[in-house]
């Protein structure tokens, strides 16, 4: 065997050990982020997603699960990932207020009822803090998934705020296990509204 096969064993392992140690942790937390995510969908509301990078990657496949579907055939479910606007986001960088890239989506689409779902490797990033803030005003639900210690979002949320906070310091890792949490969302969503799970 190869030192790079080697290697690529070992990732599977880590990937695999990632998820028995987040199945313990976070099982309640996905089942109670996906009865939120039903429930606003139950009620006519949408989805809002945000996330930088990566991050933001895992969020436009999630919407587009939505939009179209995963594994079952359905209606198109409301979903948008606010990362997707170019001429927009161009804008408001050139105008130097990176921080409000989300904020200002939510604070004109947003409606009480609909769900932010933020993800985040690290919590730390400020436009998605006014993000939640912004969802807050509007008084939306917020479903943080993150990492490592939580960061400043951690300590910013709100009483009925939920937290998924995925065990691990690599964003790579981090980012799997996002996925892997958002794919268990469709499920339930699926499985919920349509009665039919993967």
């Amino acid at each position: 065997m190869t030192l790079l096969e080697e290697r690529v064993k070992h990732l599977f392992g880590v990937g695999i050990e990632n998820k028995i140690a987040a199945a313990d942790s976070l099982s309640a937390k996905i089942a109670q982020a996906g009865e939120r995510l039903v429930a606003c969908l139950l009620n006519e509301r949408k989805i809002l997603l945000c996330g930088n990078g990566g991050s933001a990657a895992n969020a436009l496949h999630f919407s587009a699960a939505m939009l179209n579907h995963l594994d079952v055939d359905r209606p198109p479910l409301p979903a948008m990932a606010l990362s997707t606007d170019l001429s927009f986001l161009t804008a408001i960088i050139h105008d130097g207020h990176q921080d409000q890239v989300f904020a200002r989506q939510i604070q004109a689409f947003g409606q009480e009822g609909d769900v932010l779902l933020v993800l985040s490797t690290t919590g730390n990033t400020d436009n998605l803090l006014q993000a939640i803030n912004a969802a807050n005003e509007k008084g939306m639900d917020t479903i943080v998934l993150n990492g490592r210690d939580g960061g400043l979002i951690a300590n910013h949320l709100g009483p009925e705020d939920l937290e998924l906070r995925v065990p691990g310091d690599t964003a790579a890792r981090i980012r799997e296990m996002h996925l892997f949490i958002l794919h268990c969302f469709c499920d339930l969503i699926d499985l919920s509204l349509f009665g039919q799970g993967t």
